[in-house]
């Protein structure tokens, strides 16, 4: 009887492994295949077309000799800090409120879907849909500025290489606060009520709530979000490939981003080996400054 158990335990262990055999194929071909294809490509000087040679690390040494791929990234990193600066923001000042023992806000989860919606609008929508709200001529928001006597002119938001990178850089924190809002507020269900009910007991008031118990507690999850955020700011491609209308990144250029850059040379300049080491130096630097923010936060911690 019991070696009938163990055989049919392991009939049904082999069937197991029909389940997961299409997501391996899917990974190994469309994820793994290309991350390693594309590493080998950076050795080359493959054109995208044709044979190509391998050059060992010439595009290497050509990236960090590239001095507008580097502005690219000052770009990346300019427009990537406002935007965690207010995406951060935003999601903490919601945090207090929506946490607060005080308002006992009701309704959460209607909030939580109306402040994660614009994250669900293809990128491609919100982009023309601010292009055309910003429009210096006809925008609907510059009329309404002229209307209202706070400017007796047009601005050109997206013209001016002062406010193109703000306006991208606000469009995405508006886009991704709900997400962070969302992240936050799970971080703060999980901390015992306890703590702050004892907290207002004796007599702390919210700012010291939030600064001595909540913060130190969402720790590890701000340092998720921060991560993440990171991940993708530094690979932002879409809202300011289509708000500047190509891969020059205008005006003067303060559009383009790293990922623009490696776009222009893998898709325009048939340069693909140049492109790919352009995306593992991107990598490289994300990967470098990931582990740099752990190492330190894991210091901060042992040194308490």
């Amino acid at each position: 009887m019991t070696v009938r158990k163990v055989s049919k335990k392991k009939d049904v262990n082999r069937n197991a492994y029909f389940f997961i055999i299409p997501f391996v194929v899917v990974f190994l071909i469309f994820m793994l295949y290309p991350v390693l294809r594309t590493l080998m490509l950076s050795f080359t000087d493959f054109k995208g077309y044709g044979d190509y040679n391998f050059v060992g690390l010439k595009n290497y040494f050509r990236v960090f000799q590239d001095k507008f791929f580097w502005r690219a990234f000052k770009n990346t990193c300019y427009i990537w800090g406002i935007n965690i600066v207010l995406q951060l923001g935003i999601a903490l000042i919601l945090t207090i409120v929506f946490s607060d023992i005080k308002y006992r806000i009701k309704g959460l989860g209607f909030f939580r879907a109306v402040f994660y919606l614009p994250n669900l609008i293809a990128m491609t929508s919100v982009s023309y849909l601010f292009k055309t709200l910003l429009d210096w001529r006809y925008g609907t928001f510059n009329q309404l500025l002229m209307n209202l006597g706070l400017t007796d002119h047009a601005i050109n938001w997206l013209g001016q290489t002062s406010t193109a990178p703000v306006v991208v850089a606000i469009i995405g924190a508006w886009m991704w606060f709900g997400n962070s809002f969302i992240v936050l507020m799970a971080g703060v269900q999980g901390i015992p009520t306890t703590y702050f009910e004892a907290a207002k007991i004796d007599g702390a008031g919210r700012w010291r709530i939030f600064k001595d118990i909540t913060i130190p507690l969402l720790k590890p999850i701000l340092i998720y979000v921060s991560i993440t955020s990171l991940i993708g700011g530094l690979q932002i491609f879409d809202i300011p490939f289509l708000m500047s209308g190509g891969t020059a990144g205008s005006p003067s250029g303060s559009l383009q981003t790293a990922v623009m850059y490696l776009y222009k040379f893998g898709f325009e300049a048939d340069q693909v080996g140049y492109a790919s080491a352009i995306a593992y130096t991107l990598f490289l630097i994300i990967l470098s400054i990931t582990i740099l923010q752990l190492f330190l936060t894991r210091e901060k911690k042992e040194a308490k």
